[in-house]
Parts: structure tokens; C-alpha cells; sequence
């Protein structure tokens, strides 16, 4: 564990933030709640923190696991290429620690790309998914996503990372109601080392797991949103080739669902898993907001 002091005019307390040895690397993680064990994992250049507006509501039915992944948070920053795959085998050998057999993984845009792998190297541990405004490939197969992935890493490069996350900021959270999140991204991800941040970035394309679709037979839940970076065409294939792939649209909200969308987002997630564990090894029924892939 690292240990953090705070100080105020009236009291002084510490806040012990566990870290655990992991692939080379100090990895933080945080748990609370009980229940079925509850992996969130976070997106670009943020932090299991990401999950403050759902941890109390999923806390009461799941036990959750918020790591901060490897580059990102209060885990370790270390030197050299990232990748989707090491992301992946770091989580599992987390749980593996925690000895935690089945899991069930939510994941938020990069955080969702982990998610998938991880369901793709060991299927029949994870229960259900939800992959929240993420792709299974991020490949360069078209000149948007080229200019995409070259505009991120190009603004990095010259402006720094707090600069771009207010850009990013203002492209998520184009509204006056909505400047306290804008100015939450700058304060998290503008805090990121710049050499972590890029190779997080660069971990990320190129990466694919989309061959593996077909065999990752458990509950799957895409969330999209309607004015997410990417085409909803793009999230219906992606659930359709998923065996038990559902898809929820959230009307009007960007890339940044679990917060600009937060209350619906936390009914829809919260509804689909607690199906996932009533019943057992059962298709994933269609709910009101989700509709089967089939028919979207």
C-alpha cells in the first residue's frame, strides 16, 4: 500500500491506497460493496475514479474492483510500448490475486477494448459484458479513423496533455450545463505523464479483437451513443456478431454516457446484470432501452 497525507486547519488523516504487485509493476486498485464480483474498468487517461457517479448505486448489488490501469492513475508508469493485450493480463492476474474465479466486466471506451480482450483470452471466466462507446478493432481501415488517431497523438505532441484534454473536454461536454465535467477531464487526464499517456494511445490502435466475436458466447451489453466519435452502424454490427449481443442507444449523448447520461445509464446497466445473474447461463431478455442486436 502507498500512504497519502492530508492536512487541514482542524485534522490530519491518511488515505492507504492499495497497491498490489503485478507484472512488474505496482498496480492500484480499489474494491467496495458485496455481491457478485463487478470489474469497472476506466477509459483514456483516467482512473478507476472514472465510476463515481455509478459506484453507489452498483455497490449495492456487486462487490466492484476499480483498478487504475498500468500508465493511468495511481498505478505504476513504466517505460516502453503498452498494449491492449497487457492491459488485459494484468486485470486477470489482479483477480486471479483475488482469487476470483467469474467475473462480470464493464469497460468504458478504452476501458471496453480491455474488457473484450479479456473475454477473448478467457471466455469462460467472465459472466457478462458491458462494453460502453467502444469498438472491437480499432484498426486503421478508414481515412477518419487515420485522422482521428494522428489528430490525438499530433495534439499531444504540440500542445501537451492538459491543453488536449480541454479540447477533448469541450468535443464530450459541448453544453453550459455540463462545464463542471468538462473541467473534471482536464483536471484528471490533463494530470497524465505525457510519455504514458501516448503510449496508451498508440496501445490502442491497430488493436482487434473483432475475429473473436463469435465465440464469446456470454451477455453482452453495447452501450451507444448517438453522438459517440464513431457511427452507431458500427455498434449495431459489432453487437450483432456477438452471440448474446444487445445493444442500448442513449438519445443525445456523447462519448461520455456514464456521466452525461448517468442516471438512465445506471437504470439500463444496473437492470441487463442484474438479468446476466437471475438467470443463470439463460439468453439475455429484452428490456425496455435494449433491444437485440437482431432487430436494431
Amino acid at each position: 500500500m502507498r500512504r497519502r497525507q492530508y492536512t487541514s486547519p482542524h485534522l490530519v488523516w491518511l488515505e492507504y491506497m492499495p497497491l498490489i504487485a503485478i507484472n512488474g509493476i505496482q498496480l492500484h486498485y480499489e474494491t467496495c460493496g458485496a455481491g457478485a464480483p463487478l470489474l469497472l474498468i476506466h477509459g483514456l487517461g483516467s482512473s478507476g475514479d472514472d465510476w463515481a457517479f455509478q459506484q453507489p448505486d452498483f455497490a449495492a448489488h456487486f462487490h466492484l474492483i476499480l483498478p487504475d490501469l498500468r500508465g493511468s492513475g495511481r498505478s505504476d508508469k513504466p517505460r516502453g510500448a503498452y498494449s491492449i493485450q497487457q492491459f488485459a493480463d494484468d486485470l486477470w492476474t489482479l483477480l486471479d490475486k483475488l482469487h476470483i474465479a467469474e467475473i462480470t466486466i464493464v469497460g468504458f471506451s478504452l476501458g471496453g477494448a480491455v474488457a473484450l480482450q479479456m473475454a477473448a483470452d478467457q471466455s469462460r471466466r467472465v459472466h457478462a459484458l458491458v462494453l460502453v462507446n467502444s469498438l472491437p478493432s480499432y484498426r486503421i481501415d478508414h481515412w477518419k479513423k487515420w485522422l482521428e488517431a494522428k489528430l490525438q497523438i499530433g495534439l499531444v505532441r504540440t500542445l501537451g496533455v492538459r491543453r488536449t484534454a480541454a479540447l477533448v473536454a469541450k468535443r464530450m461536454f459541448p453544453h453550459e450545463h455540463q462545464i463542471p465535467m468538462r473541467e473534471r477531464v482536464v483536471s484528471v487526464v490533463g494530470a497524465n505523464s505525457r510519455r504514458a499517456y501516448l503510449a496508451t494511445i498508440k496501445a490502442l490502435i491497430g488493436w482487434s479483437a473483432a475475429q473473436h466475436l463469435p465465440r464469446i458466447a456470454c451477455p453482452a451489453l453495447i452501450v451507444a451513443a448517438e453522438h459517440d466519435y464513431t457511427p452507431l452502424a458500427e455498434k449495431h454490427d459489432y453487437a450483432a456478431r456477438l452471440p448474446n449481443g444487445r445493444i442500448s442507444v442513449f438519445a443525445g449523448s456523447r462519448h461520455g454516457t456514464p456521466f452525461d447520461a448517468r442516471e438512465e445509464f445506471n437504470i439500463r446497466v444496473l437492470a441487463f446484470l442484474r438479468e446476466c445473474h437471475a438467470l443463470e447461463g439463460a439468453p439475455v431478455a429484452v428490456m425496455q432501452g435494449v433491444s437485440a442486436a437482431s432487430n436494431g
